[in-house]
C-alpha cells in the first residue's frame, strides 16, 4: 500500500512538473509564465517530496523533508511575485496589452 501510494504522489508531483515546463514554454508573457511556474512547480514539488517522506517512513530524514517542503512552498511564490514585478516595472509587454493600474503614483 505504501508503494502504491508512494507512486501515485511522485507521479502527480512529475506530471505536475511537466505541466509547469509545458506552460513556460507555451504561455505568452512573462506574467502567466511566472504564474504557471508558481503555481504547478510548487505543488508539484510539494507531492514529490511527500512521496519521499511516505516512502522513507519514520525516519530522521522527516524533519529535512519537511524542511525542504516548507521551503519551497515559501520561495518559489515569493520569486514569482518578484518576477512579475519587475515585469512590470520594466513596462515588458503584456498579453493583449491589458491595462493594469500604475502602483508607482
Amino acid at each position: 500500500m505504501i508503494e502504491v501510494l508512494t507512486a501515485i504522489l511522485v507521479l502527480g508531483g512529475a506530471l505536475l512538473i511537466l505541466v509547469a515546463a509545458i506552460g513556460v514554454l507555451r504561455l505568452p508573457d512573462v506574467l502567466c509564465r511566472s504564474h504557471a511556474v508558481a503555481k504547478a512547480m510548487t505543488l508539484g514539488i510539494f507531492l514529490m517530496l511527500l512521496g519521499l517522506w511516505v516512502h522513507q517512513g519514520e525516519s530522521q530524514s522527516a524533519l529535512k523533508i519537511l524542511l525542504a517542503i516548507f521551503f519551497q512552498l515559501v520561495t518559489i511564490p515569493v520569486a514569482s511575485h518578484l518576477i512579475g514585478l519587475l515585469a512590470f516595472d520594466h513596462d515588458l509587454p503584456r498579453w493583449r496589452h491589458r491595462p493594469m493600474d500604475d502602483h508607482r503614483k
